[in-house]
């Protein structure tokens, strides 16, 4: 009797003591699954059905998740999340936790619509991005706009790689074209971009021992690669 009493009364508030330490567990485990999140709603390709139910997949998940993480550390028991009607066939009977549930969700749901938004604008600059640094300027020689001043073509040959604005690139045996470098650059523009939704700095950086390398960094998120 005595337990009961205690696990009723620890679901008859207004505002049930679980709801916080819930909701804040479960944004965290949101942002934290963002990788997860976008996978998922690449995979599901250009379908509005699917893309419109990527939300709630990944939603109960994280829900469900943390649920159970909190039933295994709450002393008293909690009651399952999710019944065969969705939340509204949990074994709960105050309105109130319902409500509390649900709210949580819905909070969820715009915090990974948002997500999804700042992805999908990240794909078109980066579709932009490379349109500008890769510019077929006639059909049998495709030029690539130095990425460091984005105002000239570069030179690019099987010496070096050079820029009016100062880039030189010693690139003599290592087979550089402007494919390899095409390719090189959207890589590493994709590659951050699946991390980071700022705009990526290149610039030249000086060696002692060899020829300057070409960089990519962002300050944002301290991402740092070489590209040649």
């Amino acid at each position: 009797m005595d337990a009961l009493f205690r696990h009723r009364s620890l679901f008859k508030a207004t505002t049930p003591p679980w709801k916080e330490t819930y909701r804040k567990r479960c944004v965290d485990r949101l942002k934290n699954s963002r990788s997860k999140l976008l996978e998922r709603y690449r995979q599901m390709g250009d379908s509005p059905q699917c893309k419109g139910s990527a939300g709630s997949i990944i939603v109960q998940e994280v829900m469900e998740e943390e649920w159970s993480a909190l039933q295994a550390e709450n002393h008293h028991p909690l009651p399952l999340l999710w019944g065969s009607d969705g939340m509204a066939g949990m074994l709960m009977k105050e309105y109130d936790e319902l409500a509390v549930l649900e709210e949580i969700q819905q909070e969820l749901l715009s915090h990974e619509m948002s997500i999804i938004e700042e992805f999908e604008k990240n794909v078109q600059f980066e579709q932009q991005y490379i349109s500008s640094v890769v510019d077929g300027m006639d059909e049998d020689v495709e030029h690539i706009i130095c990425p460091v001043c984005h105002v000239n073509n570069l030179t690019i040959n099987n010496i070096f790689i050079s820029c009016p604005c100062g880039v030189y690139i010693n690139t003599k045996s290592r087979n550089v074209t402007s494919d390899v470098l095409k390719h090189l650059l959207e890589s590493r523009v994709s590659k951050h971009m699946e991390e980071c939704f700022h705009n990526p700095i290149f610039s030249m950086a000086p060696n002692a021992d060899s020829p300057p390398n070409l960089m990519m960094s962002c300050q944002a998120c301290d991402y740092l690669s070489v590209i040649l």
